[in-house]
């Protein structure tokens, strides 16, 4: 089951309703879910971790806690250390009715960083991943608006929405197993039932129309002509001005329409594929392991990792494999064998041997294992 399925639903139902960006409320398996961060790792995180602000932010009454409020110092080998959660504080505010606010999850609990980069690859929009912890019967938060779509989810206890749509009030009421979905500016507040409440928020940061033309109309900017200073003695005559600027503004519009679509296309692409955070849970093992790698051994796609082969020109024999966190060169040879390689998630070296012999599949196989697209199973 794919990340966008989890959280939606069948994923084409639910693309159509974020292009109509409406709610959308979908049951799934709440096991599943709630695996992806329980009450007792939250308890882990706050407690035997050692979490730093501001991966951690605390909220009362409407209002957010200064980290001095919640934090300590400390120092390891001599060196100081900042910012640290102080869990005893943070119970005892927790205890007073403060809601917790676990920031940027995506970067270091494995679950969620699965979670979000899968949807990232589905979605094609920068995603992250926070969690708020709320004690009975309270509210972090009054009514506000988010500047980016929301997935939410219950993963422990039930939690009361209040949504404004279409100017009209409705009330959800969250319990593991369901997740919604919040266009931007959707107006909400949730409030805690009789238990305790944690919930999983993944924010999506669209990227839209005005991002790319704006990014193509600077990259055109940035040529040197620009840089000519406007003709002096324009403030008494404006036509000192406005006569060149016609010529500017016929050659930039024609420098606009000389683009081609495919290649702001693909050069899109390639930027989203080649410069996400890193993921690479269980590449220090998988190095312990690599130089054993033979054609039997058992092969999986890192299910962080996006797989995007684009062979070069009739000018260019070389492959590129996009990753996601960055881009692969290899020779145009390798087509084939990394097309199986991007159509079967279970594959072992062995299986390659229509398109390599044995000593260059298997330096494949680890050079793919070393890159971080391929895990051994153990």
């Amino acid at each position: 089951m794919t990340a966008l399925d989890l959280l939606s639903g069948d994923a084409q139902t639910f693309l159509d309703k974020v292009w109509a960006s409406r709610v959308h409320v979908h049951q799934a398996d709440p096991a599943a879910l709630a695996g992806l961060l329980s009450l007792d790792d939250v308890d882990q995180l706050l407690t035997a971790s050692g979490l730093r602000t501001p991966a951690l932010r605390v909220a009362q009454d409407g209002s957010v806690c200064p980290a001095a409020t919640f934090t300590r110092t400390a120092t390891i080998a001599g060196s100081p250390m900042t910012g640290l959660v102080d869990a005893r504080k943070v119970l005892a505010m927790y205890d007073d009715g403060a809601t917790l606010v676990l920031q940027g999850l995506h970067r270091y609990w494995p679950p969620l960083t699965i979670l979000v980069r899968q949807l990232e690859l589905a979605l094609g929009h920068p995603c992250q991943a926070n969690a708020y912890l709320t004690p009975p019967g309270s509210q972090g938060f009054a009514r506000h608006r988010d500047t980016h779509d929301v997935f939410v989810f219950q993963t422990h206890g039930h939690k009361h929405w209040e949504i404004v749509e279409d100017g009209q009030e409705r009330a959800v009421v969250l319990e593991p197993g369901l997740s919604m979905y919040l266009p931007t500016g959707t107006p909400h507040s949730a409030r805690s039932q009789e238990a305790a409440s944690l919930h999983v928020t993944i924010g999506v940061n669209l990227l839209t129309w005005r991002d790319l033309l704006k990014q193509q109309t600077e990259r055109l900017l940035a040529d040197e002509r620009y840089d000519a200073p406007l003709p002096a003695g324009f403030l008494d005559d404006p036509d000192r001005l406005a006569a060149p600027l016609a010529d500017e503004l016929a050659d930039h519009v024609g420098r606009l329409a000389g683009l081609r679509p495919e290649k702001v296309a693909a050069d899109a692409v390639a930027g989203f594929l080649s410069d996400r955070p890193p993921a690479l849970a269980g590449a220090l093992v998988d190095r312990t392991l690599v130089d054993a790698i033979q054609d039997d051994t058992a092969l999986e796609r890192r299910g962080t990792a996006a797989c995007l082969l684009r062979p070069g020109g009739s000018h260019d024999d070389r492959l590129s494999v996009l990753l996601g966190d960055r881009e692969l060169r290899m020779p145009g040879f390798l087509v084939g064998a990394m097309e199986h390689v991007r159509d079967n998630p279970r594959l072992t070296a062995g299986d390659l041997a229509p398109w390599l012999d044995g000593p260059s599949r298997l330096v494949l196989c680890r050079r793919l294992v070393r890159e971080g697209l391929l895990r051994v199973v153990c």
